[in-house]
């Protein structure tokens, strides 16, 4: 019961905020499931894939030459590939959030506007709805774009930790 309670009152809001919410919302699930996958990878494969890097480094015979070198270069570089990925498109969707909400806010005064055309300055009813289409995207662009802030921020901040992390763990001879 409280599910379906939950759910209607989402979806009152949803409405009342527009089609542009409905935009922000999409945006903010695709946000959360690629910070979620993230969290995931370092938590779960990173570990597995920094382990078969270091054994392979250890493994080798010689670490000191200009091959090895580069060779440890690039298995810094492909892991850092690894651990760096999505956090762009992370970031991009964050700052797509609050532009979003300026885009509702935009729609939602066109609406009050096209009220007061059609029916004067007097109808506050019809006028409300529109600076609520107005108002509930801008804040919820910025709502889904500081969630998403702190943890891009905080991915990203891990994934240079794990990247200093790796380098330490292959040592040259």
């Amino acid at each position: 019961m409280f599910v379906i309670d939950a759910i209607d009152v989402i979806r009152d809001f949803l409405e009342r905020g527009g089609n542009v919410l409905w935009l922000i919302f999409f945006t903010l699930v695709l946000l959360w499931g690629l910070i979620i996958e993230r969290f995931m990878y370092l938590k779960n494969e990173f570990p597995v894939d920094r382990k078969s890097v270091v054994d392979q480094w250890l493994a080798r015979a010689e670490r000191s030459s200009w091959y090895a070198h580069k060779v440890r270069q690039a298995h810094i570089s492909k892991m850092t590939t690894k651990l760096n990925q999505n956090i762009s498109v992370i970031k991009m969707l964050v700052a797509m959030c609050p532009l979003m909400g300026l885009l509702g806010t935009v729609t939602g005064m066109i609406a009050v506007f096209d009220v007061m055309a059609a029916t004067g300055t007097g109808n506050a009813r019809l006028m409300a709805s529109g600076i609520s289409m107005a108002t509930i995207p801008t804040m919820s662009g910025m709502v889904a774009a500081l969630s998403g802030l702190y943890f891009g921020s905080l991915l990203e901040s891990k994934a240079k930790k794990e990247k200093q992390k790796l380098a330490d763990a292959l040592p040259l001879s």
